[in-house]
């Protein structure tokens, strides 16, 4: 199956109320302008370097997401033309994109990451440490950064009940959120990838990330 027809396959799979992110990290970019070429605009990868590379080279119209761990020292190297960061899970890391997107003259969209899996290997905040973070000082302050919602990713395993049960977590989190005054704009759920998207989908996502499903296996 071609790129194009997998990609148009997933789109047509998804209620208008789903964003997809196709997941190009590691691939070439001739593939990539092949999703492109089929009408896809949004591109996710988890490494800000290849990231910076892809854009150089490819349309403008894209909108590039960073969709893995972010490194603080790397954040100046995405600052000028990252759309969303969905792994946003410390202060820290806020504060920095707030001072690149201030030295760029931009406000930068990002995604605060929750953490829901078991494992522990699993980057995101907790319940409590997302409610000191937004009640902090420092955080009201930032003028260059707009919260727009959440991301997570649900424990790797073949038990769609356990997946069911963090994806549902991390929405009851995100409605309680939604409410909120000081978070303008607040509207993206990012969960679920090539594996457990159909499940994240019930469970209220609007923001899927796929990777293998349109370019194959790496």
């Amino acid at each position: 199956m071609s790129i194009a027809t997998n990609l148009n396959t997933i789109q047509s799979s998804l209620a208008e109320n789903v964003t997809l992110v196709a997941v190009s990290k590691t691939k070439p970019i001739p593939d990539l302008m092949e999703a492109y070429d089929a009408g896809q605009r949004i591109f996710g990868e988890n490494k800000i370097q290849e990231m910076a590379e892809k854009w150089e080279l490819m349309p403008k119209d894209i909108q590039w997401h960073m969709i893995g761990h972010v490194q603080t020292n790397k954040v100046k190297f995405m600052a000028q033309f990252v759309s969303l960061i969905h792994g946003v899970d410390s202060l820290k890391l806020l504060q920095e994109i707030n001072k690149q997107a201030l030295k760029n003259s931009r406000v930068i969209d990002c995604l605060l990451q929750i953490h829901i899996a078991e494992e522990e290997t699993k980057f995101g905040l907790d319940e409590n440490e997302l409610d000191v973070l937004l009640a902090s000082n420092e955080f009201q302050q930032m003028k260059n950064i707009r919260i727009v919602g959440l991301m997570g990713m649900a424990t790797f395993t073949d038990n769609k009940e356990q997946i069911k049960k963090e994806f549902s977590h991390l929405k009851s989190i995100f409605d309680k959120l939604r409410d909120r005054e000081t978070l303008q704009g607040f509207s993206i759920l990012s969960m679920g990838m090539s594996g457990d998207y159909q499940i994240a989908i019930e469970c209220g996502s609007t923001m899927v990330r796929i990777g293998s499903s349109i370019f194959g296996t790496r």
